[in-house]
């Protein structure tokens, strides 16, 4: 079964999405309270864990999950993009079907 934030245009005969794994591990990062950060939910961004626009590309329809946190904090956002608490990290990178997956290798 597969986890994660699949936002997507539906378009009848398409096959959505999917993202990639870029790290199998959470990624550790510092907040700033009131900010608007964009999470990549596609897992092409060279600049993990946040969107820059890649999936216009390489994963057309997805889009980066915008958040607000609500005050400075260190948190550990997810870096598989299966979590079910998105963009936070809830342990899924631990399950077999994200151990055994391939990570994303960045071409270009």
């Amino acid at each position: 079964m597969s986890h994660g934030v699949w936002c997507y245009k539906t378009t009848r005969g398409k096959t959505p999405p999917k993202s990639v794994i870029p790290s199998k591990k959470p990624i550790k990062v510092e907040l700033v309270g009131g900010k608007r950060y964009s999470w990549c939910t596609c897992g092409y961004s060279r600049k993990q864990p946040f969107c820059d626009g890649t999936h216009k590309t390489k994963a057309e329809g997805m889009k980066g999950l915008r958040f607000v946190p609500e005050k400075d904090s260190t948190v550990w956002l997810c870096g598989c993009k299966h979590t079910n608490n998105s963009p936070y990290c809830d342990g899924t990178h631990k399950q077999d079907f994200i151990a055994s997956a391939p990570l994303h290798e960045y071409t270009d």
